[in-house]
């Protein structure tokens, strides 16, 4: 019965991919034809001379550092403001409070950063504050959440110490709750600067600014040689940040 149940599944699965090829029309004969070859080729061979002038070296320059300023200030926003509804979020203000914010939380992260950042180019025009309010806003809901449930997993006793001696919930929350939580968010900060950056690099798409926007635009124009320098631009920050994320991990974060 198992056996003529896994057959009967893998017929399924195979009418459904040739039903998908039918529904679609995707002529693989056509793709791959000379002619379609040698113009693919002749693409490849466009991307492969990327523009090295000093002008566009320039403007890919700025782009860059827009880019990482929108990712490095959107992740500093998140943080702040992932903190402050994590309190709540985490039971420290009752009940009502917490379903509040983990209500907020779960709407902000539930909305993709291209939509985010679609919304922010409405509201706020095109350019890098867009982009920054879209990263800040998605990964509030994210790190909320998990500032949340790494407050929910700290040990209360530091921080009901302090209160006991006469400190404030401010006083026991920064002397006892926090040194035990800080190399937890630093490492959940991080990790979401490293996905910051390469979103960053997507929002532009949308008119939100930085790398995204620039690589938009050539191939737009189809000029596949200045969309190579853009892509190898993006890769160089990617594998910058991910360098500099992993050196800080492993300098200040002991968890």
């Amino acid at each position: 019965m198992s056996r003529l149940t896994n057959v009967l599944l893998l017929l399924g699965i195979g009418a459904a991919v040739l039903a998908s090829f039918a529904y679609l029309s995707l002529d693989l004969g056509a793709l791959s034809s000379a002619d379609s070859l040698r113009q693919m080729g002749a693409y490849v061979q466009r991307f492969l001379e990327p523009d090295l002038s000093t002008k566009h070296l320039t403007t890919i320059g700025r782009g860059a550092l827009e880019t990482l300023a929108m990712s490095a200030l959107g992740t500093l926003l998140a943080a702040v403001f992932g903190l402050l509804l994590a309190l709540p979020a985490a039971g420290r203000f009752g009940w009502p409070l917490q379903s509040a914010a983990r209500l907020l939380l779960n709407a902000l992260r539930a909305i993709p950063e291209l939509v985010w950042a679609a919304l922010m180019v409405l509201a706020a025009g095109l350019g890098p504050n867009a982009g920054t309010l879209a990263l800040a806003l998605h990964t509030a809901g994210v790190l909320g959440r998990l500032f949340a449930e790494a407050l929910e997993n700290t040990p209360t006793a530091p921080a009901e110490a302090i209160r006991l001696q006469g400190g404030s919930q401010v006083a026991a929350f920064c002397y006892g709750t926090l040194p035990n939580l800080w190399p937890q968010l630093l490492a959940y900060c991080l990790y979401r600067w490293e996905n910051n950056i390469r979103m960053a690099s997507v929002l532009g798409f949308v008119g939100a600014g930085g790398l995204g926007q620039m690589l938009y635009v050539s191939l737009s124009l189809f000029q596949e040689a200045q969309a190579s320098t853009v892509i190898i631009a993006m890769l160089l920050l990617v594998f910058g940040v991910d360098a500099l994320s992993s050196w800080t991990r492993q300098r200040w974060v002991r968890v």
